[in-house]
């Protein structure tokens, strides 16, 4: 019989982190150790589910995901699919590469879908990249494109947060 928990943090947790695409994360980020911290987990083997909660932290390399409660799913092969933080301000970040800014997200809903390596940032929604800002009632971040999607509602719920961005001049070189 297999351990069900070490395929759902291997697959899982790396596939979370680190996605697909080797060349939007620092190298190391792959072969760095991962650090879960929770107050407890609930594992479901035969669903595919992990739930951690009580001020959760999962980190890998320059990656992390915060919040007070993070579900993770994965697929009947074992690949996971979805990871949901949620809290009064989950967070997510990443550092795509040495020479670039580190990307920082926050709502009170995070979701991360593995396959279209996309994160929305639901209610209260932030995310910082360098110097430029966007704030909203949705925000959705396509890391590959690094196109990003706001809005002013999110679904379910019911304040409205109007769109808010600060974008800052590309630095020229030389006069």
């Amino acid at each position: 019989m297999r351990a069900p928990f070490a395929p759902l943090l291997t697959l899982g947790v790396i596939g979370l982190l680190l996605g697909s695409a080797p060349a939007l994360a620092l190298e190391g980020d792959a072969s760095a150790p991962i650090q879960v911290e929770a107050d407890r987990l609930d594992l479901d083997d035969r669903a595919g589910t992990a739930v951690y909660t009580g001020d959760v932290e999962i980190r890998q390399g320059s990656m992390q995901l915060t919040g007070t409660r993070v579900e993770i799913r994965r697929n009947d092969q074992g690949q996971l699919t979805l990871a949901t933080a949620t809290g009064e301000r989950a967070y997510i970040e990443q550092k795509p590469a040495q020479d670039e800014p580190l990307v920082r997200g926050w709502g009170r809903t995070v979701v991360y879908h593995v396959a279209e390596r996309r994160i929305e940032l639901i209610d209260r929604a932030e995310l910082h990249q360098g110097g430029d800002t966007f704030d909203g009632g949705y925000l959705e971040y396509f890391l590959d494109r690094r196109v990003v999607q706001a809005r002013s509602n999110a679904q379910g719920v019911e304040e409205s947060q109007r769109v808010r961005m600060t974008l800052e001049p590309e630095q020229q070189d030389g006069p």
